[in-house]
């Protein structure tokens, strides 16, 4: 019965005094909406991010000169890129001669320009790649075909354009067939490839993808940035895939034992975990900000409260001399302070639920609420206003009775 008591002076004082209540509310309001939108769009964040690296197949490990996650300072005394020299197509080759592999993609990327007859595109995506990059990029191409193994190993100036290069270079022509340039050099459209969707927009990037070994020999870039993408064969497990790849490198190597591999090989798993690191970190700054609103809306829950404290002395007085306890009075204003903050919770929910789907409608980001954002959202607001609404309570708590009933 109290706590029914309390909700329903809190939900009378919000009647009686709109524009009051409603500041209060305000940045309690603002808090929880921020709270729930970036808890959404970093949900739908991580997930599209998860859908891209399941596309490469759950099987599916890396080979890196080096692997750096997280946001790391180097000075360039130590710099590891110095320490660990480039990978070879001679150690691709290696590991793709083991048992325990299916294949191995090398994998590189840069931009150029490409040409096709009056028209001249001047930062073209160009990624050089192994047979079986689709095989872990995923999508489609037609018309047309991807390059073979055959196409790889005679440095055929082949390419396979993806649909949005292809729009740009030839609008509604037929791009089968057509000879384009690539840095200058003459290549073959042999294909286009529709890549899967991404929440980040990089398929709408006009690419072109050639042979690697094409790539390497016509293709300028940096040296030194090549990645493996190696899946193992069905018979073994992961981990022993990866014992049998490190192995073969050391070895390849020179490495001793005791000392530290001079490359990185990084699972998927370890991938999002870097991930999901980055955006903890993000969200959690993102949590301290909206913080701020609460702080604001418990500001106004001390002002509201000691106001309405000084307007019913002379009811605390009363109920007093009726027999009321300290901790009656106590509880009731707590009630009080804890409803006009839910209130605002409420309000800044719903207003973070919209903005949600609203993100979801209009971008690729597949934004979505996740239910504890919601009951977060709900206690930070409730105990917002039962830490701010202390001090009135504990002043009303206090009052004599016989000088609050004087009280005019």
């Amino acid at each position: 019965m109290q706590i029914f008591e309390g909700v329903g002076i809190a939900l009378g004082s919000l009647q009686a005094n709109k524009v009051r209540a409603s500041l209060t509310i305000l940045g309690v309001a603002i808090g929880v909406a921020v709270v729930m939108i970036i808890a959404s769009i970093i949900t739908g964040v991580n997930r599209g991010v998860t859908d891209i690296v399941e596309q490469l197949g759950p099987r599916t490990f890396f080979v890196f000169r080096h692997f750096q996650g997280g946001v790391q300072i180097n000075d360039g005394t130590n710099d590891p890129w110095r320490r660990k020299p480039p990978l070879s197509l001679e150690e691709g080759a290696r590991i793709e001669r083991l048992e325990s592999i299916a294949f191995v993609v090398a994998n590189e990327d840069t931009r150029a320009s490409a040409e096709f007859e009056d028209v001249t595109l001047s930062s073209v995506r160009i990624q050089g790649r192994g047979s079986e990059w689709l095989e872990v990029s995923g999508g489609d191409v037609y018309p047309g075909r991807s390059f073979t193994a055959l196409d790889q190993a005679s440095s055929a100036r082949v390419a396979v354009v993806n649909i949005y290069l292809a729009e740009q270079l030839f609008g509604p022509r037929d791009p089968m067939d057509r000879r384009i340039k690539i840095a200058g050099v003459p290549y073959t459209v042999i294909g286009v490839w529709t890549p899967p969707p991404d929440i980040f927009g990089e398929g709408k990037v006009p690419t072109a993808v050639v042979p690697h070994n094409t790539y390497t020999k016509h293709v300028p870039h940096y040296r030194g940035w090549m990645a493996f993408l190696v899946k193992p064969t069905d018979s073994v497990t992961v981990a022993q895939a990866i014992d049998d790849v490190t192995a073969t490198l050391r070895s390849a190597r020179g490495l001793r034992p005791g000392e530290e591999n001079t490359f990185d090989v990084v699972t998927q798993d370890k991938l999002l975990a870097q991930w999901n690191q980055m955006t903890g970190i993000f969200f959690l700054v993102m949590v301290v900000l909206s913080s701020v609103g609460l702080m604001v809306g418990g500001v106004g829950v001390v002002a509201i409260m000691m106001i309405s404290v000084t307007e019913r002395t002379r009811e605390i007085g009363v109920r007093k001399a009726l027999g009321a306890k300290r901790r009656e009075i106590l509880w009731q204003f707590l009630v009080e302070g804890a409803t006009l903050t839910l209130v605002g919770g409420t309000i800044g929910m719903l207003m973070g639920g919209g903005a949600a789907l609203l993100v979801r409608a209009i971008t690729p980001l597949p934004a979505d609420v996740p239910l504890w954002s919601i009951v977060v959202a709900l206690a930070a607001s409730a105990l917002t206003g039962i830490l701010f609404g202390l001090y009135p309570a504990a002043k009303a708590a206090r009052l004599d009775p016989v000088e609050a009933l004087r009280y005019e």
